[in-house]
């Protein structure tokens, strides 16, 4: 009989899971609140239910009698997947009891300190705070909802009364009516996935996860992420560390789990966030550089965990070549007209792929189902040619509203220590 395995996630970054699932042999059913995604064509089956809905989604596996359950690339389906294996008796890598420390930014800042690892300084307010909470903050900060991810209602604020009038903005869609207060860090940033085997934290790649501000409230957009990161020997070991430390106490034993942190030169690893899943978007790059495909590492997590190891033993996160991807984000409440210009940088030697996210007539949502306008993924034999494709995307793309306005962002490539 065949395996039959819940795929939790349907969105075009999961197409490839179901693919590789499909050619393993194994009967896909794809579940998530998206109707007609993309991902729900090429499974075996689908059901337009959200992930939130625990209890539904435990009684379909025992109806459809799912033996395994996995998903990626979203803190919250993360958060679901854990919740849903363990009410429907499935292997996860994670346990509900210690969920609150991966998806509950405060206590994720508290188990950190604990730890004696480098974060940001931090401080939860309530809608009523006195400004002698913040009295030894230094301004902007950031704000941010506990209980969100993909940097819904994330914003950089100059004071304790920008504070005030945006607190409801902040939590809107936020179950916990509190906000994360942290220090503004101003050093690198960088993107790092791992797995975790035998409880032993192996670096799969380091990335520069370079931003751009907006001249908005909003907190600096991703513009580029690349592989592997030109600091990469500045940072690799202690950002090592810093995960070993936590996965040693929160007794994960395997599976995927990711990093974003700062750091400056003569300053430790600061951490950012923490989660339980590879970074969507950007991980097809690993595959790209490496020829290691992070989806074989799901599936085999679900089936054929001995393999693991094996599939580890000659992987380097010091890539011989350079990957990037590309993001542009749009004008919030802008209208698509022309896109000619972006489609055709498509063309240009170096894109492997291109992704529009738009058709004509529809309006930017920056936090929606399709979070950015356009996107190209990059390959390249060295961060040189990497940096110059990148800068000639930057210079010429558009993307028009019906007015003749370019409703793109403009990205921009930070400086970097000789």
């Amino acid at each position: 009989m065949k395996k039959r395995l819940l795929i939790l996630g349907s969105l075009r970054e999961f197409v490839q899971l179901i693919e590789t699932a499909k050619a393993r042999g194994y009967y896909t059913i794809v579940v998530d609140g998206y109707r007609d995604s993309e991902g729900k064509a090429h499974a075996d089956k689908s059901y337009d239910i959200p992930p939130g809905n625990i209890s539904e989604i435990a009684g379909l596996c025992r109806r459809e009698q799912v033996d395994g359950i996995i998903t990626s690339f979203s803190d919250y389906l993360f958060e679901c997947m854990v919740k849903i294996a363990a009410e429907a008796g499935l292997k996860c890598y994670f346990s509900p009891e210690k969920l609150e420390l991966y998806r509950n930014k405060y206590k994720m800042k508290e188990m950190l300190l604990e730890l004696g690892i480098a974060t940001p300084r931090f401080t939860m307010i309530s809608p009523d705070f006195p400004d002698s909470a913040l009295k030894d903050f230094s301004f902007p900060v950031v704000v941010k909802p506990l209980d969100k991810y993909g940097s819904r209602g994330v914003l950089v604020l100059d004071s304790p009364e920008q504070i005030r009038e945006q607190f409801s903005y902040v939590c809107e869609t936020s179950e916990i009516k509190k906000l994360l207060v942290e220090e503004y860090h101003d050093g690198y940033e960088f993107n790092m996935m791992t797995w975790v085997v035998d409880g032993q934290v192996q670096v799969l790649s380091l990335a520069d996860r370079e931003k751009t501000p907006t001249g908005t409230h909003d907190i600096p957009v991703s513009t580029r992420n690349v592989y592997p990161s030109r600091l990469l020997d500045s940072v690799i070991d202690e950002a090592r560390e810093v995960l070993q430390k936590v996965v040693n106490y929160t007794n994960q034993n395997s599976g995927a789990l990711s990093m974003q942190f700062f750091w400056k030169p003569g300053c430790p690893v600061s951490v950012c966030e923490i989660a339980g899943r590879f970074f969507g978007y950007e991980h097809e790059l690993v595959e790209y550089c490496s020829g290691l495909a992070m989806e074989d590492l799901l599936l085999d997590y679900v089936y054929d965990e001995s393999n693991i190891p094996k599939r580890l033993l000659e992987h380097s996160p010091r890539f011989s070549n350079c990957c990037a991807v590309l993001y542009f984000h749009g004008k919030n409440g802008m209208l698509v007209e022309d896109q000619t210009k972006a489609d055709a940088l498509s063309a240009l030697p170096g894109v492997k792929e291109y992704w529009s996210f738009y058709k004509k007539g529809e309006q930017i949502v920056s936090h929606g189902k399709n979070p950015y306008v356009t996107r190209y993924y990059i390959t390249c034999k060295d961060r040189r040619e990497a940096d110059r494709l990148t800068q000639e995307i930057f210079e010429q793309i558009k993307v028009l509203s019906p007015a003749g306005e370019n409703i793109l962002y403009q990205n921009k490539i930070p400086e970097y220590p000789e």
